[in-house]
């Protein structure tokens, strides 16, 4: 049905998919980018269900209750529970994630590395500690309103060397260009 639902809203504005999930890839951290709109949810989402990527994307477990909780587990949404770790300290949402990974056999996990839909000069990292700690490649999906083109683009393993591979991603997002370019990726 939401595969239906997502050929309907590509047909109605023109949008098309570009690329799909590399061949063997059964877990992965998917940064969403550049995410300069309230739009790009609904775009991303559709095209993701179109490409056949079981993409899903994490939330605090406080929000998924009653209908509303339904809603977000029905798009993908799972819940975080930052359970207390040894030393009675609450593990980070980093260290939730990591472990969310290790224990499934298939989890593709979609992240906005700049964390904000304005422009972000510097991106929030956590989704590079999630796929080195996991040991997950780092998959870029994308929105280009310009062209009205959704995909999936490169793709990365970490190694260790963050500043370099993070600006290899953003050289990347440069040449997508968002809803609103002025607050896409410089």
């Amino acid at each position: 049905m939401m595969k239906l639902l997502a050929r309907l809203v590509f047909w109605i504005t023109g949008w098309k998919v570009s690329g799909g999930m590399p061949p063997g890839v059964r877990k992965a951290v998917l940064i969403a980018i550049p995410h300069t709109s309230n739009w790009d949810l609904l775009y991303a989402r559709a095209a993701f269900y179109l490409m056949d990527v079981p993409v899903r994307f994490t939330i605090k477990k406080e929000i998924m209750v009653g209908p509303l909780g339904w809603l977000i587990k029905s798009l993908g949404g799972i819940a975080i529970d930052r359970k207390k770790v040894s030393g009675k300290r609450k593990q980070t949402y980093t260290e939730a994630m990591v472990q969310m990974l290790k224990e499934r056999d298939e989890l593709v996990v979609m992240v906005t590395p700049e964390g904000t839909r304005s422009y972000a000069p510097k991106w929030k990292s956590g989704f590079y500690h999630v796929a080195l700690g996991a040991e997950v490649p780092i998959l870029v999906g994308f929105l280009d309103y310009k062209t009205k083109t959704a995909g999936i683009g490169p793709m990365i393993m970490p190694n260790g060397q963050m500043d370099e591979q993070i600006e290899e991603l953003k050289a990347f997002g440069r040449t997508i260009t968002g809803k609103h370019p002025k607050q896409g990726i410089r």
